[in-house]
């Protein structure tokens, strides 16, 4: 069959799937599941037969969603928030997963120019950090004390300053993204060159050992979510500047919407960096440097497997389940 005989024979199916998926269509549980089933038996058509046509990107997308919306509207005993940080999150991830690597691509770049600019400009690290601030580090760090900074104030003020801090850096790498995604490149550019500089001036001073034990306890989580923030931002910036099939308005209500879901999924993360950060990190230095791994390490494998690899176990899961359903 001419795939354009097989779109214009299916064409008002789809767009009538596209109004469930929009909420402007109601239907049961049951009348999903058909629905999915008789997609999935297009796309299976499309894979075989128009394997790298848009049609067949377009039916993969909509039957993903569709099997979200089955998961969404089908009655399930576990607790709603469970439900949202064990199955939904990581799909959603899953299905943007690109856009987290574009981020930690730019992260990365954006921070070597950090470590670049400190190299060559040796008063760069002034403009940047301040230079209260980093005579204030210079002397802590001639003390002996590298993290000494992190160490004044109260530990529960500076937690919850910490907290809504990073929040608010968090909000911003992610609404800038309406702007085509150039204001959160733009956020991150910002916070990744005063990241690279601040650790090459650990370094320049010969101290980036003792501050890694510090900065890193709080700092994978934080970093980590900043990087995954960035990424909602520039899944909003492509939902309007790529809409695809759908209208630029309908594809901006779905980016809004998923890219928002992803980007709650870093609060928790946020908060313990605050925590960490308010009341262990100003210890780092008086901590066993068994204890700084530990910390650390499991802090990276926590927030490295949530974000890179169980969205592909939730995906290979869920794929097996619609497979057996449709046998």
């Amino acid at each position: 069959m001419r795939e354009i005989y097989f779109i214009k024979q299916n064409k008002e199916k789809w767009l009538g799937i596209e109004q469930v998926i929009e909420g402007k269509i109601k239907k049961n549980p049951d009348d999903l599941s058909s629905l999915y089933i008789n997609l999935i038996n297009d796309l299976s058509f499309a894979q075989t037969y128009y394997p790298k046509s848009n049609t067949t990107i377009y039916l993969n997308h909509l039957s993903s969603q569709i099997f979200q919306k089955i998961y969404k509207t089908k009655r399930v005993e576990e607790n709603r928030i469970i439900y949202f940080f064990k199955t939904e999150v990581p799909l959603l991830v899953y299905e943007y997963r690109q856009y987290l690597l574009y981020a930690f691509l730019f992260f990365l770049l954006f921070t070597s120019i950090g470590v670049l600019s400190g190299i060559y400009d040796k008063d760069f690290v002034n403009i940047i950090l301040g230079e209260s601030y980093v005579n204030e580090t210079i002397e802590n760090i001639k003390k002996g004390n590298a993290v000494g900074v992190y160490q004044s104030g109260s530990t529960w003020g500076s937690t919850i300053g910490i907290i809504f801090n990073n929040i608010g850096v968090g909000a911003k790498l992610y609404m800038y993204g309406i702007f085509g995604g150039v204001g959160t490149l733009y956020a991150l550019l910002s916070n990744s060159i005063m990241l690279g500089s601040f650790q090459y001036f650990f370094y320049d001073y010969g101290a980036l050992k003792e501050s890694a034990r510090g900065i890193w306890l709080h700092g994978v989580f934080e970093i980590f979510s900043m990087v995954v923030e960035a990424m909602c931002g520039l899944i909003l910036g492509a939902s309007i500047l790529f809409p695809k099939t759908f209208s630029r308005f309908n594809s901006f209500k779905n980016g809004f919407r998923n890219s928002f879901k992803i980007f709650l999924s870093t609060i928790p993360f946020t908060i313990c960096a605050g925590i960490i950060e308010g009341y262990v990190t100003r210890h780092a230095l008086k901590m066993p440097l068994i204890v700084n791994l530990i910390i650390i390490f499991s802090s990276l494998f926590i927030i490295g497997f949530y974000y890179f690899v169980y969205p592909s176990i939730v995906n290979r899961k869920i794929n097996k389940h619609s497979h057996d359903a449709v046998l």
